[in-house]
């Protein structure tokens, strides 16, 4: 077993734990979680907006421990630089302030910050930050604790009471729904999905 046996609903609870902390209207008002600044505010953490890797196959990293980061300087043709980062630093890569990319920026922080609020011991333990990648990870802690970090975006994102409040108030489709929803709260619609489709508001 992991050492880190957080449930769905456990993680669902520590979402709406998160969100109390910063305004608990949010819980039942269908508006856009304000990831950043729960981060922040709540969190003390830093974001920087810098390139990770070349391939963008690395999205996110928190760093946990003052260290060197290893990061692409994207426009000056500098290739990879080390810099002094500090514990509680969160990078996010630039690409994604892109608009088109709103869901994937704030899946990628609500993702981060998990790892940062509950995983902090394992990644120091292993003397590792946290990567938000499409890498598969090779150990099988390392896979649990990753796929924990993407069930609590979701719960974080797409608030049980405020998605359904906002749900029953729209007319139209599944997928017109799905759509406007995706809209309303900065998700994807593939997000905003598969969120109704585990809420039972769509099948």
């Amino acid at each position: 077993m992991t050492v880190y046996p957080h449930s769905d609903a456990a993680l669902e609870t520590i979402a709406r734990n998160v969100i109390i902390k910063y305004d608990p209207t949010l819980l039942s008002r269908p508006a856009p979680i304000p990831i950043e600044a729960i981060m922040e505010k709540v969190y003390g953490l830093t974001i920087e907006y810098r390139y990770i890797r070349k391939n963008k196959r690395v999205l996110g990293e928190t760093i946990f421990e003052d260290t060197m980061v290893a990061v692409y300087e994207h426009r000056n043709g500098e290739g990879y630089k080390l810099l002094p980062m500090k514990a509680g630093t969160v990078i996010i890569d630039p690409s994604l302030m892109n608009n088109k990319s709103d869901g994937r920026f704030h899946y990628t922080c609500a993702h981060e910050l998990l790892h940062y609020i509950k995983h902090k011991d394992y990644f120091i333990r292993h003397g590792e930050t946290a990567a938000k990648s499409d890498m598969l990870r090779k150990t099988e802690n390392a896979k649990i604790l990753e796929r924990q970090a993407e069930r609590f975006a979701s719960y974080l994102l797409m608030p049980k009471g405020a998605v359904k409040m906002a749900f029953y108030r729209l007319a139209g489709t599944a997928e017109s729904k799905i759509t406007a929803l995706a809209t309303l709260f900065k998700v994807s619609e593939q997000a905003m999905g598969i969120r109704l489709k585990e809420m039972r508001l769509i099948a």
